[in-house]
């Protein structure tokens, strides 16, 4: 064992030998010659000293159970060996006289000593520090481990160098510049940093501290990797979305900024090979003239361009007015036009959460004094903490049951508003002691004005809890946003007769928007109703019966006429056929005909007209595939029921329905993301990003977005370096 005073011994120059720094540093003079200091060998002399001793064992090593073997007969005079090497090589005596040092990982044997030639332990220290070791490669890359950080030179009496123990279960990990800065433009694009946060002084200074062998990178370094990564991530985008059966629907949102330069976010929505619905953001279109009529047409050519979709494309959401030049600019690239549904192509022009966030808007007008007075007194309490706490003292001394908190709100944010007036309306009572016992309270609402916060909160909630269903679920579907915007139909219809003034205006103005959006989206909605076994059209019926009373049988009979034109559409694509027999099992187009009696007639040499035949008659049993769904009983309505599951369990038995329901089903309602549910008012590009490349703009946010929803695995060194 080494004992303290061997340890205290441990001469500086030893210490610097074992830096990875020297490790590089080695030169080829001394590969060949080993000095004094780096590691002391043993002499002939030594050698004989060395085999009267128990430490004759050829396969000894100079470190076992993390102890310092010590293989000299008179430790007095014999210095123990310091170098980092030993901890991966074992010596062995191969002969008299010839020893050669042995990997403890890949058992590869290197010269060590012949006779008093000595061989140096440089090319050792390369074969575990310049990753020529496969099997020290193998354990880095399953290991987490950080490099290896050399600790200062030299030392001191007071922080002596400690001594670096290593075992072949934690390897030295080898620094690799590559794969820090794709690990940078990783950071950046995940958290949205600025690119020249890798030119500010103290990152810089950050990052030099972690790991002085980095060169940092410049702005436009970091701007070529993060371009490249989103390049790499783009490529594993395609191949997925190559490999989808079905088609894919966008959905367009159009962004601003200071420079009056519109950006076009188009989203990709498409149903996988396991009845998975994906939602992926696939371009950020720089538009110059965003009120142009082109502007929605030319971003929808980009992408389908950029990702081959030029066939795949099932139907368009966006969400603006658009003057009937730009509607016939966008038709055009929708493949299938088909005449019973939404004016000859599936173009949906409203977004949902827009509509709800428009209609919430209008409400809270309506109602602008007493909201404001609502703020007001929210903002006296909560901007001082000695009013705070008299008012909670009030809250006690009455006993008020509520649990809310007040908070003020984020007038960009209508459901902020919203919570923030259904607190103040559960807690009123203690704002009514408080304008009695607090004379410096000047802003306490009358009690026609909590009348009129009673009527807001309940009209808001309506829309509230049909909005909040696009944040709380993953995946909402056309199929539930029929039944809350038929509920909120419902219930407005109920109230528009009302006897005070306030009420009937507030849900006039409701009806209307609600009404629009119904114009433009029922048909694609009902739709997607059809397509669930759970209802089909006798929800159809049963809705529309509700809502247009005699005229009901005329938008009924559309929804039924479009959906058996889209399945004929479906029979003429050219799909895959699927004969009647597949589900039988027999496997009929792998039997054997040869053999048979009359074999050589069931050859294909003279019946074109029977294959003809065998489409024409296929194709009307295809065509009853809808028939036969629709007149099969209802499913009972689970609430948690997966439509999507059901439709994969069932594509067998509806080869050509179940191509349709892929694509119907895959419509989104929303064209922006769960966070932008509740904007009051339209998105803005930061000035920032507005002064990037657009190239760079659509790099860094399309791939935080792929990066979200998982990234392919990306192989050492496999940065793409571009610099601009």
């Amino acid at each position: 064992m080494a004992t303290p005073v061997e340890e205290t011994m441990a001469t500086p120059l030893e210490d610097k030998m074992a830096t990875p720094v020297e490790e590089e540093m080695a030169t080829p003079i001394q590969d060949k010659m080993a000095t004094p200091d780096e590691d002391k060998m043993e002499t002939p002399d030594e050698e004989k000293t060395l085999a009267l001793t128990q430490y004759e064992d050829k396969t000894a090593t100079p470190y076992e159970n993390n102890e310092v073997a010590i293989p000299e007969a008179q430790p007095n005079k014999r210095r123990k060996k310091k170098s980092i090497v030993w901890e991966h090589f074992t010596i062995e005596t191969v002969s008299a006289g010839c020893r050669r040092a042995c990997c403890n990982q890949c058992k590869q044997s290197f010269a060590y000593s012949t006779g008093a030639k000595v061989a140096g332990t440089s090319h050792l220290k390369r074969h575990i520090a310049k990753g020529t070791c496969p099997a020290l490669l193998r354990n880095q890359n399953n290991s987490q481990s950080s490099p290896y950080t050399p600790s200062p030179r030299g030392g001191s009496s007071s922080n002596p160098p400690k001594r670096r123990y290593r075992t072949p279960s934690t390897p030295q990990i080898m620094f690799d510049p590559d794969r820090c800065r794709h690990e940078i433009a990783r950071m950046i694009i995940m958290h949205d940093y600025p690119l020249h946060m890798v030119e500010h002084p103290g990152f810089v200074a950050f990052v030099q501290n972690l790991q002085p062998r980095f060169n940092m990178v410049s702005f436009n370094t970091v701007q070529g990797d993060c371009v490249a990564t989103y390049l790499m991530e783009k490529q594993s985008l395609t191949k997925f979305i190559e490999g989808i059966p079905g088609r894919v629907c966008l959905t367009l949102d159009v962004w601003t900024s200071s420079q009056s330069v519109g950006y076009v976010f188009i989203t990709g929505h498409f149903i996988d090979a396991d009845w998975k619905l994906h939602r992926r953001l696939l371009n950020v279109v720089m538009e110059p003239y965003p009120d142009s009529d082109t502007v929605l047409s030319h971003a929808v050519a980009v992408c389908l361009h950029d990702w081959s979709l030029e066939s795949k494309l099932f139907s368009i959401t966006y969400d603006r007015p658009l003057s009937e030049a730009a509607l016939a600019n966008l038709r055009p690239l929708i493949p299938i036009k088909n005449p019973h549904i939404l004016n000859g192509q599936l173009l949906v022009g409203s977004c949902i959460a827009r509509t709800l966030s428009s209609i919430a808007t209008e409400v809270l007008a309506a109602g602008g004094d007493t909201v404001k007075k609502i703020r007001d007194s929210v903002k006296y309490v909560k901007t001082s903490e000695s009013h705070e706490e008299k008012f909670l003292e009030l809250k006690n001394q009455l006993q008020v049951p509520s649990e809310r908190t007040l908070s003020l709100d984020d007038q960009t944010q209508w459901n902020t508003t919203y919570e923030m007036l259904v607190a103040a309306s559960e807690l009123k009572e203690v704002f009514s002691c408080l304008d009695t016992s607090d004379s410096d309270y000047k802003h306490a609402p009358s009690m026609e004005d909590w009348k009129q916060v009673d009527t807001l909160c309940t009209y808001l909630k309506l829309i509230f809890d049909a909005a909040n269903i696009l944040t709380t679920t993953s995946n909402p579907t056309a199929v539930t946003f029929f039944h809350e915007v038929w509920r909120i139909q419902t219930e407005l219809v109920r109230t528009i007769t009302s006897e005070d003034p306030f009420i009937s205006c507030l849900t006039k103005v409701m009806q209307d928007r609600i009404e629009k959006y119904w114009k433009n989206c029922s048909l694609a909605l009902a739709t997607a109703v059809v397509m669930d076994p759970r209802f089909k059209m006798k929800l159809v019926e049963f809705s529309f019966n509700k809502i247009y009373g005699e005229e009901a049988p005329t938008y009924i009979k559309i929804v039924d006429d479009g959906i058996h034109e889209l399945f004929h559409e479906y029979l003429t694509l050219p799909l895959p056929l699927t004969p009647t027999y597949a589900d039988d099992g027999t496997g009929g187009a792998n039997v054997k005909t040869e053999d048979s009696q009359g074999g050589t007639l069931l050859t294909d040499n003279g019946l074109t007209d029977f294959d003809m035949y065998i489409m024409e008659t296929t194709s009307q049993q295809m065509k009853s595939e809808l028939d036969q769904y629709l007149d099969e009983s209802l499913l009972p309505r689970v609430h948690e029921f997966d439509v999507l599951g059901w439709w994969k369990l069932n594509k067998m038995k509806y080869p050509t329905l179940s191509k349709m329901a892929r694509d119907i089903l895959s419509i989104p309602v929303s064209t922006v993301p769960s966070e932008s549910v509740f904007d009051t008012i339209a998105k803005e590009m930061d000035q920032y990003r507005s002064s990037l490349r657009p190239e760079t703009v659509e790099a860094l946010i399309c791939a935080k977005d792929w990066m979200q929803h998982g990234s392919a695995e990306v192989p050492n060194n496999a940065l793409v370096r571009m610099e601009y």
